[in-house]
């Protein structure tokens, strides 16, 4: 019995933290959405704040006119400056302090806006008279602020940008080298050449055996090609073709070439002296 009571105990202990869990959940989910809805109803006031202001300050004439032509341009203004700022945080982290910068502005600016709703309901034309340039300056003050916020925030993030597509171009350009390889020239390109130049040099200085030399490389050129071409040399005992004939050996093989280097040779004999 006791331990079914300790189990009853410790189930009653569960289904109470899963009851207290899901009453937090739902009370946060409503927070939630209750902050949602707030902001969701401030834009929508403030937007038809900005219509009805926008209308005034064409409609109206005289002080009423350029009240609202001035609350007007203090909220685009802090507008423009707060999406901008809250657009590039995440990309800039520096931009914090900025946009806490332009919290404080536009609490200054709140103030200004209910001073500048109250003198657009005082019916003393004189006093709206007097007031007016005062918060107007401050209204400029405040303006050119956030303007300059905005306007730094938009430079930095274009300063960036091209500096990453400058980096992005020279990274391009040294792949683009790298893929070129093919330029360079090969040795044996220029190995080829510099035969090619001790031939005509050798031509050119009137050395007999200059065409030989040409020959020569002309024909260690062919050689090394067929070598490239074949593979590996033959050898003389792996049983392939290429074995020298009985001709060869026994000295025949070329006998006419031994027949003029007889006739060459100069003769002994009375005609000689």
């Amino acid at each position: 019995m006791e331990i079914l009571g300790v189990l009853l105990g410790v189930a009653l202990l569960l289904g109470l933290g899963v009851v207290v869990l899901v009453v937090i959940g739902l009370i946060k989910a409503a927070r939630a959405v209750g902050e949602k809805v707030e902001r969701q109803e401030a834009k929508a006031r403030r937007a038809v704040e900005n219509v009805t202001l926008k209308a005034k300050s064409y409609t109206q004439t005289g002080p009423q006119g350029q009240i609202s032509a001035v609350r007007l341009g203090l909220r685009t203004s802090l507008d423009g400056t707060r999406r901008v700022l809250e657009g590039s945080v995440g990309q800039d982290g520096q931009l914090g302090e900025a946009l806490a910068l332009l919290g404080r502005l536009d609490a200054h600016a709140a103030e200004l806006d209910g001073e500048l709703r109250m003198l657009e309901r005082e019916p003393d034309a004189g006093r709206v008279a007097a007031k007016l340039p005062e918060l107007r300056e401050r209204a400029e003050r405040i303006t050119h602020s956030a303007e300059t916020m905005r306007w730094a925030a938009q430079d930095r993030m274009h300063r960036f940008a091209a500096d990453e597509l400058g980096r992005l171009s020279r990274e391009c350009e040294d792949e683009a080298g790298a893929l070129r390889h093919w330029d360079s020239v090969p040795g044996a390109s220029g190995a080829g050449a510099a035969a090619s130049g001790a031939g005509a040099s050798a031509s050119a200085s009137g050395d007999p055996g200059g065409s030989g030399a040409g020959v020569g490389a002309a024909g260690a050129g062919t050689a090394g090609a067929a070598r490239e071409a074949g593979g590996t040399r033959r050898g003389l005992t792996d049983g392939r073709a290429g074995r020298p004939s009985a001709e060869e050996l026994l000295g025949l093989a070329d006998p006419v070439a031994k027949l003029a280097q007889r006739l060459r040779k100069p003769t002994t004999g009375p005609s000689a002296g």
